[in-house]
């Protein structure tokens, strides 16, 4: 994949955190959402890929959305054709509510290199790149604690774990807490939560829990570029949900996928903020125009960006509004 591509695919996450900014804080989650789907759809149309949305909103017939199997881009022929992982808006109630940490986020790989995730619960263990190497979902919390603390030459009391804020990881937080390690909880966006693992500026050491296994491969993506690590496991519900898996090419219901399986080959990730957080300054508004903050990233480089930029919507009007 050509290296400006990475460059490109960051206005369609522009386009989509401008839209879904407009409705911070009014408590509208649906309508936050929907403004950045529009808006995302519409930035594609200026993208030069043969792109297919592997991880997306839904399917065709239940949601008006960016859905699994959707074509976009406007290339041609000669063009790239790519596997397309999208969130338009990661962290809906983190929007309509005014929190921290709501991003628009995309990954793009070269053609069948990401993971085809249903979109049923995930369990992951997300770490830095000082870290990468020691984890096993196998073993327990507090194992793991203990070799990301040697390979980090500190104490497990020095760590410090991102857990998302759900009744179902009372068990987990009460075994992070008596190994002595600190826990940091969230209500959503365990997207930006697992890039943070990978930041020595923000204090994050791991991400344990389960969330969604999208913004998994999402995360995934995001994580080989800057050379952290993770391991996850499908966790299904009922067996709608295991058949739907199979239906997506799965075979191994029970398989601990480790990094280079849920993205793997050449894979680009960007994200805008929306509102500001620990990784991106949200979307500020002034008369005419606003500026965003967003984060770019190359697998093959290794090459972090972090884009500053100023929009001007009399010459370039904002998509959906």
């Amino acid at each position: 994949m050509d290296r400006n591509l990475a460059l490109e695919v960051v206005r369609v996450t522009e386009a989509a955190a401008l839209s879904a900014a407009r409705l911070m804080g009014r408590g509208e989650k649906d309508a936050a959402d929907q403004a950045a789907v529009t808006a995302m759809r519409s930035a594609f149309e200026n993208i030069w890929v043969r792109g297919t949305v592997v991880i997306g909103e839904g399917e065709r017939d239940e949601a008006p959305m960016l859905f699994i199997g959707e074509k976009v881009g406007v290339g041609e022929s000669g063009d790239p054709e790519v596997d397309i992982a999208v969130d338009p808006l990661e962290g809906t109630n983190l929007c309509a509510y005014g929190r921290p940490n709501a991003l628009s986020v995309i990954a793009i790989a070269e053609k069948g290199k990401l993971l085809h995730a249903p979109d049923v619960y995930m369990s992951k263990i997300a770490v830095g790149p000082q870290a990468k190497g020691v984890i096993d979902l196998d073993k327990s919390p507090t194992q793991n604690l203990k070799a990301i603390a040697d390979a980090k030459s500190v104490y497990v009391e020095d760590l410090t774990v991102v857990v998302l804020e759900r009744d179902r990881h009372k068990d987990l937080i009460n075994e992070i807490r008596q190994a002595g390690a600190r826990v940091h909880l969230i209500p959503d966006g365990d997207v930006s939560a697992a890039i943070s693992t990978c930041l020595t500026d923000s204090g994050i050491d791991v991400l344990f829990g389960m969330g969604g296994a999208p913004e998994g491969v999402l995360a995934a993506a995001a994580l080989r570029c800057v050379g952290g690590d993770m391991q996850s496991r499908l966790i299904f519900r009922s067996d709608a949900e295991r058949e739907r898996a199979k239906q997506m090419g799965i075979e191994d219901l029970d398989q601990k996928w480790c990094l280079e399986e849920l993205a793997r080959g050449d894979v680009m990730f960007a994200a805008t903020g929306v509102t500001s957080g620990d990784i991106l300054k949200g979307v500020r508004y002034f008369k005419g125009g606003a500026k965003t903050n967003s984060l770019v990233m190359r697998s093959r480089s290794g090459t972090i960006r972090t884009i500053e930029t100023e929009h001007h919507f009399d010459r370039k009007p904002q998509i959906g509004f």
